[in-house]
């Protein structure tokens, strides 16, 4: 007896590349003996078995529903705008990484039931493919070109290529397709160039470009002797002014100490014509109470020098003469520095 049959069982594999269309197949031939209703189901089977399968589109009394999943609504639709015509295939529109998995296709129309598996490989092209130069780029050294791509479905695989100069490779380079190094040893002029790297997969491929400047090796020596000079010279200069602040500083601290140390209520010392004005003016006080007798002697004085400041000082006692009896005058309560007087004694002589 015949019964329901899915033909389209060519193909059970599919690999695309993000973002294109696919079309899983699932066409159909019916028996006499189906008299049921017709309903076509498309389901997304887990890689975990212990998940459940989700209907992701189903046609079912004429009517098709497709809101069943929501990452791909919209994205979803039949081949075939009247599935019962025998072709229950589905569009999978702008694919993307999330709709790898396995679909499967359910036919029913009582008694006849019928399915099919089909593996959906969402591949991503090579995207962001970044070159970069490790090593030294000096000559006699090994450098190593470095190339890999940041978004991708492996397997990748990368290829290096020169186009400059000769766009050849260098005959000691040697290339690893898998991770993108390309290792360029015992460098020399002629390796300087611009170099190019091909990432590709099966979907898609990729490209970045570097460039390559071999030069003779630094001199290392003296760029660090240099920078040991200018380190000291640098330290020399702040020491100076670090000195010269401290000195500063310092002479500044014993001008204030010796500015607080003077005392305002110490008269200043007397001068010698202070000293002289006083003298004169104690001898004509002096004078204004001698007697006329002490006048006469006293006016044969010579009186030719002014006393100095020392002139208060006790003069040394000479043994030939005799103090004088005359009564000197309170000196102290005129204010007047005390001054020696002469006088005549009576044999006629001074003293």
């Amino acid at each position: 007896t015949r019964s329901l049959t899915i033909t389209s069982t060519d193909q059970s594999m599919f690999e695309k590349a993000q973002g294109e269309k696919v079309t899983l197949p699932c066409t159909f031939e019916l028996s006499e003996e189906d008299e049921g209703p017709l309903d076509i189901e498309w389901v997304l089977i887990p890689a975990d078995n212990q998940k459940r399968e989700k209907i992701i589109i189903m046609y079912a009394v004429d009517r098709v529903y497709d809101n069943y999943y929501g990452a791909k609504t919209g994205r979803m639709q039949f081949t075939n705008l009247d599935p019962r015509s025998g072709d229950g295939s589905l569009d999978i529109l702008n694919l993307k990484a999330v709709d790898t998995g396995t679909y499967q296709c359910k036919v029913k129309k009582a008694p006849g039931v019928q399915s099919k598996k089909i593996q959906l490989t969402v591949l991503v092209k090579p995207a962001r493919t970044k070159c970069s130069i490790e090593g030294p780029q000096e000559i006699g050294k090994d450098v190593t070109l470095k190339c890999v791509s940041q978004e991708g479905s492996p397997l990748l695989s990368y290829d290096w290529r020169r186009v400059s100069g000769t766009q050849n490779l260098p005959a000691t380079s040697t290339l690893n397709k898998n991770t993108g190094e390309l290792l360029l040893k015992n460098a020399s002029r002629e390796y300087s160039g611009t170099y190019n790297c091909v990432a590709s997969n099966r979907v898609g491929t990729d490209e970045c470009s570097v460039e390559l400047n071999v030069t003779p090796p630094v001199n290392t020596a003296g760029i660090i002797t240099g920078a040991i000079i200018g380190t000291l010279l640098g330290l020399s200069v702040l020491c100076s002014v670090i000195f010269c602040c401290c000195k500063k500083h310092r002479e500044k601290k014993y001008e204030k100490e010796v500015h607080h140390d003077i005392r305002e209520d110490v008269p200043p010392p007397k001068s010698r014509s202070s000293t002289a004005r006083s003298y004169i003016s104690s001898n004509r006080s002096s004078l204004g109470s001698m007697s006329p007798s002490n006048m006469e002697g006293y006016t044969k004085t010579p009186y030719s020098q002014v006393p100095s400041e020392d002139f208060e000082r006790a003069p040394p006692q000479n043994p030939a003469f005799a103090p004088s009896k005359v009564a000197a005058p309170n000196l102290s309560r005129m204010g007047a520095v005390p001054v020696m007087i002469p006088a005549q004694s009576k044999d006629g002589s001074i003293v």
